[in-house]
């Protein structure tokens, strides 16, 4: 520590200034004098080895090149260190593998995503949205987790088309990808009467701003340079704060200032949200921002918590999700620059040499939360303050009809597992079209019909009706809270299925709890994915898939259903066709010895993973079918005809010998039998050359 009052200047520009304490006079009013540890070396300056994407970055001139020649040439692909730089611009190159045809190769499309801070969406937008993913898409549209659309199918000859009409209906696909501040989530609600709300869904709005790319290389990219004039200005204090480099966040004189020619290590996650309202999983992100206003709902300031994410890699112990610890409380003239001071914080010393190793989660758990918060204390100028004590955190969807506060209405419509298609699809377009409302995106993939008259009520929910859309108590509670990836078809990562398997899943959960005696309400909250990055966060969830190959998923269970706690590994690999009687077992149990009311996840947490373990064997063993009926075979030293005389019967001389009795099923049983007699033997004879067709030993 500096023992003498002083403030240490530091950056990635290497220059440090030693100035007297006291008042600094800046352009943020005066500053606290911080007494912290400050590294003798700033990171970015070690000679380290660096990751091939890290390379890639460096030499594409702010994401421009090889991506501008890619995406003009012949192929129906582009290149890999396209693929790496279109990710920054919002889009993902995928394979659909069950396109593809014999000979042709893989069948390549696009996946392109848009930035909606906290999931705000125009009605302009929409609409635009709607006719690109008929025009240009598989017809559909997917909400995503992260409050944005993505628009899948797209072939590459049609993505300038795609995004430059984005663009031109105030739309941004920039930084919805990449190393880079993605989608700022935020609270869906459209609560004008409640301040927290309103301020909530601005700053995302704002820190977007504040961190989005600044180069202008997705305008030469999509628009060839054009000069595109957007109604929409961002807050001048955030261009004021963004320009600010007092203590070292900015690169001086850099067409990125904040984020340089190498941008992050990784991806960077950031939600806002009010105290007690977790409908935005707050602890799953690297930064989390809580709005804190006094009880006349005048904003005061913002709680902090970082070191959220889950993406991990399967049986890589050092890899794994984690839920961001409490930072620190500032003052709300201060936001801005403690967002920045923790991005330069994790861009300065993040690794850089593994992107599995490169996420501000695997940063802080190597320091610890007060280290870190020291060193983004010394890019800010200031301490932090205490965080300030917080409510329950409980999950909210925000789904079925409410009241705004103004007079109007919304109303959530559930969309399961976010995908937008067919006759509903058309109907929301209907509604959207005919009443000119905004939407808004939930981090559930729901969507929120936004500015409703009352008087229009019964209409809506007729044109709804009458495509199948169910209202949300028509839905079952599992269902209702349950989310899954797009996984297979189109996603590289995925090794099962997620969105397509999952309703299917649902049901079968449902009857197993139903068997296991619980209500037929029971809430369960699941979540599925194809791969283990989590993009449906699935470790947060009571229960949660997670695909490790085809039928294949290891198993989460007791995270919290106010998304507060993480789910442990319970089961690896287990098998779709073995998941009836792993449930039962496991809610038998559950329904035996839970407390009044108490959750699956909570029970889980309380009994723990290895007093769980042991009554579900018990549960298991209890639940056993009778054993099935032994078949009578041939010994080896008959004829297989089943009269006991050793007379072989024609054939080729072969015999079938079973070393072990063959035993099955009262069904299959059935079947032999009559199979049996149809071709004129007995079971025996039928078992025996079943046996032997199918492996077993010949004598």
């Amino acid at each position: 520590f500096i023992h003498q009052p002083t403030m240490m200047l530091t950056g990635p520009s290497s220059m440090r200034a030693m100035l007297p304490a006291g008042p600094v006079a800046s352009g943020r009013g005066y500053l606290v004098v911080t007494n912290v540890a400050t590294p003798t070396k700033n990171p970015a300056q070690r000679l380290a080895k660096r990751s091939k994407v890290e390379i890639i970055k460096e030499k594409s001139d702010y994401l421009r090149h090889p991506l501008m020649a890619d995406l003009v040439d012949e192929n129906t692909f582009i290149s890999e260190e396209s693929v790496q730089l279109m990710k920054f611009h919002g889009s993902y190159q995928q394979d659909h593998r069950e396109k593809r045809t014999f000979g042709a190769g893989k069948a390549y499309m696009f996946m392109m995503r848009t930035r909606q801070p906290a999931g705000a969406v125009t009605n302009k937008l929409y609409l635009a949205m709607d006719d690109l993913s008929n025009d240009f898409g598989n017809g559909t549209l997917r909400l995503t987790t992260r409050q944005a659309y993505q628009l899948h199918g797209v072939l590459k000859q049609d993505l300038k088309t795609v995004f430059s009409t984005v663009i031109k209906n105030m739309g941004s696909t920039l930084g919805a990808c990449g190393d880079v501040n993605r989608n700022v989530t935020g609270v869906a609600a459209p609560y004008k009467n409640q301040p927290g709300y309103v301020i909530a869904q601005k700053v995302a709005n704002d820190v977007a701003d504040l961190l989005a790319p600044q180069s202008g290389a997705y305008y030469d990219v999509w628009l060839d340079g054009e000069k595109f004039a957007s109604a929409y200005k961002e807050d001048p204090k955030v261009a004021t704060d963004r320009a600010f480099n007092g203590f070292g966040t900015n690169f001086e004189n850099s067409p990125e200032p904040i984020y340089g020619a190498q941008f992050l290590p990784r991806k960077f996650k950031v939600a806002v949200t009010v105290p007690g309202d977790n409908s935005v999983d707050l602890f799953t992100n690297d930064l989390g921002i809580i709005v804190i206003t006094n009880e006349q709902g005048e904003l005061q300031g913002y709680n902090l918590v970082a070191g959220g994410g889950l993406g991990r890699t399967h049986r890589n112990a050092d890899t794994f999700p984690r839920l961001a610890d409490p930072l620190g409380y500032v003052d709300k003239d201060d936001l801005m620059h403690a967002v920045k001071a923790v991005v330069a914080t994790q861009r300065d010393y993040g690794r850089r040499d593994d992107r599995r190793q490169a996420r501000l989660k695997y940063l802080i758990h190597e320091w610890g939360i007060d280290k870190f918060r020291s060193v983004v204390e010394q890019y800010m100028g200031k301490k932090m303050q205490a965080f300030k004590p917080m409510p329950k955190w409980e999950f909210q969807d925000y789904l079925g009809w409410g009241e705004q506060g103004d007079g109007k209405l919304f109303y959530g419509v559930y969309i399961q597992n976010g995908r937008i298609k067919g006759e509903g699809k058309k109907a929301l377009r209907t509604i959207i079209e005919k009443y000119n409302i905004p939407v808004t995106i939930t981090p559930h993939q729901n969507l929120i019909l936004q500015e409703l008259e009352p008087a229009w009520k019964a209409d809506i929910l007729a044109i709804l009706g009458a495509a199948g859309i169910q209202d949300v108590e028509q839905w079952d509670p599992i269902e209702r809270t349950s989310m899954a990836c797009p996984a297979l078809p189109l996603c590289g990562l995925a090794t099962a299925e997620a969105e397509r398997a999952l309703p299917d899943i649902n049901v079968r959960i449902r009857a197993a709890l139903v068997r296991a005696g619980l209500p037929a309400a029971q809430p369960l909250l699941v979540r599925m994915t194809g791969c283990p990055n989590g993009c449906a966060r699935p470790y947060t969830a009571e229960l949660g898939f997670v695909g490790d190959g085809p039928n294949s998923y290891q198993i989460w269970l007791g995270g919290h259903p106010g998304q507060t706690r993480l789910a442990e590994v319970y089961a690896e690999r287990l098998k779709i066709r073995d998941l009836d009687p792993f449930l039962e077992s496991l809610f038998v149990p559950f329904k035996e010895g839970r407390q009044l009311n108490e959750d699956f996840g909570d029970w889980f947490a309380r009994v723990g993973i290895a007093g769980v373990r042991a009554l579900q064997a018990k549960a298991a063993a209890a639940l056993a079918p009778p054993a099935p009926a032994p078949v009578p075979v041939a010994n080896g030293t008959g004829n297989g005809n089943g009269n006991g005389n050793g007379a072989h019967s024609a054939g080729n001389g072969a015999t079938a010998t079973l070393t072990k009795p063959l035993t099955v099923d009262a069904a299959t049983m059935a079947a032999l039998e009559a199979a049996a007699k149809a071709q004129g033997k007995t079971v025996a004879e039928l078992a025996a050359a079943l046996a032997t067709q199918f492996g077993a030993k010949k004598v």
